[in-house]
């Protein structure tokens, strides 16, 4: 892994490392950023079933919990939530697959 060069990169490199080891994001502001949507978006989701959990005064999401939601919230349609280290190629390979395999199904 190539060293951050600024401060904010540091602090993004941080952030990934500690969701690696813990698996989980907590409060809303690295939830709504790991969904890439405002705070008040991702808290009107999780008034709506959206899976999070209060510990003590903090909301906690898994990553893939929040993942699965969204692509059952999506009518079955796979999900990826894109990473700065997402191959998005290959991701927009993977959905264009799905979409051609449910179109030959009608």
């Amino acid at each position: 892994m190539t060293p951050p060069k600024n401060k904010q990169s540091k602090e993004a490199a941080s952030e990934r490392e500690g969701l690696q080891q813990s698996g989980s994001l907590k409060g809303w502001g690295k939830i709504a950023d790991f969904l890439g949507q405002p705070v008040s978006v991702a808290q009107r989701w999780a008034k709506n079933g959206m899976p999070i959990r209060h510990e003590g005064r903090s909301v906690v999401g898994s990553p893939e919990e929040l993942t699965a939601w969204l692509g059952k919230e999506s009518g079955g349609e796979p999900v990826h939530v894109a990473a700065p280290e997402s191959d998005l190629a290959a991701e927009l390979k993977r959905e264009l697959s799905f979409v051609r395999r449910e179109r030959n199904k009608k």
